[in-house]
């Protein structure tokens, strides 16, 4: 079996071609050449794109390394979110969603009701939204949530919603498919934003959908083709660039994840700490079944006393760019609240490892955290 690092280095790679790159550059092109019936692969810019066709191919099998998967890339992961949720219900049918979800959920939720869509939420611990599946018709799981980082059991959320004729979405932006694999553990779709650790440098707005099932692919195809939200060629190229470290990267960020959260869990000024791969964690053990070995992701959250102590801690941090997203090799932290739409405390810190060398980072956190207790 080829592991992951290996087959990110060339998913997607065309067959070698004599004095020709390894990854073809992007291709520009409103149309192309199209003699007699429309049946081409490539007929119109909004239609299909060699560029992305190769990073499609790329995080397919990323995504599902012994199945074959269809995936659809789209402009940005709320691009990617909404073709699913949109192409799938219609007026009269019910969607549950996590309630302590990603925070343009709410805004979703506004729009889905209308247009006479029925919204349930429930927390994603526990496998909350068990409880509110009866006569569903999609079930969107976020795991590990953003930014609370709780984990469900995707494989028994999927098998009880199959089971009651529903759907099944995993939004594993978080996990990446090196982290976590959603259709294996019995997941419809894949949904993920690339702009965060897919791409992993900062500088791509991306979004991707993965499934199975053909006829489900071609209704989010059709979804994205309708509207509009297609990815760029430039944007493409330079994501299925970007894969090659991926496992790499995630390897760092993960190791530099672990060792942060070990070293907070000690500062008496630090409460609610979470990440999965925390032995102490109240996800670390569904974590530990359910994602790769060692593959917890890049992002820890915490809380500071106040506003004020935690404004003070990003101000001192010189390793961490204070910036929203996460993912990036250069690590990022942000105070969640500032933004309104998550419901978290005025202290809450997202904080995103990069792949600075562990040791190097823990020290300035500690640093910041002194210089921060001191005013």
């Amino acid at each position: 079996m080829t592991a992951d690092g290996t087959r990110a280095v060339r998913a997607g790679l065309p067959e070698p071609e004599p004095y020709e790159p390894a990854l073809p550059g992007p291709v520009f092109a409103a149309h192309f050449h199209l003699p007699g019936d429309a049946v081409g692969p490539y007929t119109y810019g909004r239609d299909a794109n060699p560029t992305w066709t190769r990073l499609e191919q790329a995080i397919g099998e990323l995504e599902s390394p012994d199945e074959s998967a269809h995936t659809v890339a789209f402009a940005s992961g709320m691009a990617a979110i909404t073709a699913v949720l949109f192409s799938q219900l219609r007026t009269g049918d019910a969607v549950v969603l996590p309630s302590d979800g990603y925070q343009l959920l709410p805004a979703v939720r506004s729009r889905l009701e209308s247009y006479g869509i029925e919204v349930r939420t429930a927390p994603t611990a526990h496998d909350a939204q068990l409880d509110a599946l009866d006569g569903a018709r999609l079930l969107w799981i976020e795991t590990p949530s953003n930014p609370g980082l709780d984990v469900c059991d995707i494989r028994r959320l999927a098998d009880e919603a199959h089971r009651r004729g529903a759907l099944v979405a995993v939004d594993n932006t978080l996990a990446t498919p090196l982290g976590q694999r959603p259709l294996a553990l019995g997941a419809d779709f894949s949904v993920a934003s690339g702009t965060k650790a897919l791409t992993g440098h900062g500088d791509v707005l991306l979004g991707y959908a993965s499934t199975r099932d053909a006829a489900l692919a071609d209704s989010v195809r059709l979804w994205r083709k309708t509207v509009g939200a297609i990815p760029g060629p430039m944007e493409s190229w330079l994501a299925h660039r970007s894969l090659a470290t991926l496992a790499l990267r995630v390897r760092q960020q993960s190791e530099g994840a672990r060792a942060l959260a070990a070293a907070l869990a000690d500062r008496p000024e630090v409460t609610g700490l979470r990440h999965p791969g925390l032995p102490s964690d109240p996800s670390h053990e569904l974590a530990s079944r359910q994602m790769l070995p060692g593959r917890f992701g890049s992002v820890v959250s915490f809380v500071l006393p106040d506003k004020a102590r935690a404004e003070r801690f990003l101000a001192a941090l010189t390793l961490v760019d204070e910036a929203t997203s996460f993912g990036g090799v250069r690590s990022s932290a942000e105070r969640r609240a500032r933004w309104g739409g998550d419901v978290v405390p005025d202290g809450f810190i997202r904080f995103s490892v990069g792949i600075e060398e562990p040791e190097d980072l823990v020290a300035d956190v500690i640093r910041a955290l002194d210089v921060a207790g001191q005013n």
